[in-house]
């Protein structure tokens, strides 16, 4: 091979890495700014209503809204139960909290609510973006009395 056929095949191999490292640049600078995130990154507006919920108290969503069980009633900035509130929340698990009836909920890669078919009395708004609660406390799902809670106090 001559020098000035090895110089030119140099030269091209040079060139070659060169525009693949520019296009791959270029391609992740385009794939950066205009695409959305993964799914499992995107939030979605989630609103959460606990206004059927009577007499007026307090709920969270751990580690999204303050605790309910760290302050004084008077000034506890946990959601009230008077009032919707829209939330922020990624595809992922979470926990509905308030002082007597806590279940857990999904958000979906899609952005909508999913939870237990046996809290269908309780809770309403699976397949959309608003959680309702509708329950102060659970009572057993058929609709009958727990039989616990009819056992006679142990006389001995």
């Amino acid at each position: 091979m001559s020098f000035n056929a090895a110089m030119k095949h140099r030269f091209f191999s040079l060139l070659c890495v060169a525009v693949t490292g520019l296009l791959t640049i270029i391609s992740a600078q385009g794939s950066l700014a205009g695409d959305r995130p993964a799914a499992h990154l995107q939030e979605y507006q989630i609103t959460i209503d606990a206004t059927k919920l009577v007499p007026m108290s307090w709920w969270q969503i751990p580690g999204v809204t303050p605790s309910i069980w760290n302050s004084d009633p008077e000034s506890l900035d946990a959601p009230k139960t008077s009032e919707r509130r829209d939330l922020s929340l990624r595809p992922g698990k979470y926990k509905f909290i308030s002082f007597t009836f806590d279940f857990p909920f999904a958000v979906g890669l899609n952005g909508t609510i999913d939870y237990s078919h046996a809290l269908d009395q309780c809770v309403q708004g699976r397949g959309t973006q608003t959680l309702v609660v509708l329950c102060k406390r659970t009572y057993p799902h058929g609709g009958q009395p727990d039989p616990y809670y009819d056992q006679k106090p142990n006389n001995g």
